[in-house]
């Protein structure tokens, strides 16, 4: 607890602060709660009958796990098979840059029109989002290995699947951890991307029917929301990270 703190405590007093500041201004200026809701007020909505948040949050965080494990999943097959054949990377590096490159904005409805309404759309834009950091770190990972580790391997005449699976893929572990930790954001991002397109549920939807009313605080609380979730999976890749792979931990 003692070292969290200390290693925490200058960021919950800069959080605290700009909240406490939130809520002077707003007081003090007299701002409308259609314009900037205070804090206060953006905490009772989020305590609020109004909008069923348990099914929204449910929803929202299945998209967002979704699209996590599938941008990991696909973005560290494909960085493992840039890493093990120079054709296979010749061929695939040119077409992920193509499809990253492109704006997801326009191609989640393309992802509606086929696949239709519901979750799983909203989890494939999260991935599309958020792959390619997985991709490029698995494969550099996997690439930049010390040359005497390389040497050892050879001399004890190990094969290229076990050099592979005993010093590349060890090597590799910061790398792709750190990728996920990218990744545990754009997934958010994809998710809420998805919602604002079509969606009749998710935490997106919701800030989506409340600019009709101009309902601010119930939008400032699905934020909050979003940001819970968010915060969630990255400190599960954290966690994660500090198990696997605990001589690369970090400030996190």
């Amino acid at each position: 607890m003692r070292r969290w703190l200390a290693r925490n405590l200058p960021s919950v007093v800069l959080f605290v602060a700009l909240l406490v500041a939130w809520q002077v201004a707003v007081t003090v200026l007299g701002l409308r709660e259609y314009i900037l809701p205070a804090p206060l007020t953006v905490l009772r909505a989020l305590s609020g009958a109004e909008i069923p948040w348990a099914s929204h949050v449910w929803i929202t965080t299945l998209e967002i796990a979704g699209a996590f494990l599938l941008a990991g999943a696909v973005g560290i097959a494909l960085g493992v098979a840039i890493a093990w054949s120079p054709v296979l990377a010749n061929a695939l590096v040119p077409f992920l840059v193509f499809v990253n490159t492109l704006p997801k904005v326009a191609v989640a409805p393309l992802f509606l029109l086929w696949l239709g309404y519901g979750i799983l759309p909203n989890m494939l834009i999260g991935a599309l989002i958020g792959f390619f950091p997985v991709v490029i770190n698995t494969a550099v990972g996997l690439s930049q290995v010390d040359e005497e580790m390389l040497d050892l391997g050879r001399v004890f005449n190990a094969p290229k699947w076990k050099v592979f699976a005993k010093i590349r893929v060890p090597n590799a572990y910061p790398y792709i951890l750190g990728a996920l930790k990218v990744t545990a954001t754009a997934a958010v991002v994809g998710a809420i991307v998805g919602e604002f397109v079509a969606s009749q549920k998710g935490l997106g939807y919701v800030i989506i029917t409340t600019q009709g009313n101009m309902n601010t605080p119930v939008a400032f609380a699905a934020l909050v929301w979003i940001s819970i979730v968010g915060l969630a999976v990255y400190g599960a890749v954290v966690l994660a990270a500090r198990w696997i792979a605990p001589w690369a931990e970090t400030s996190e």
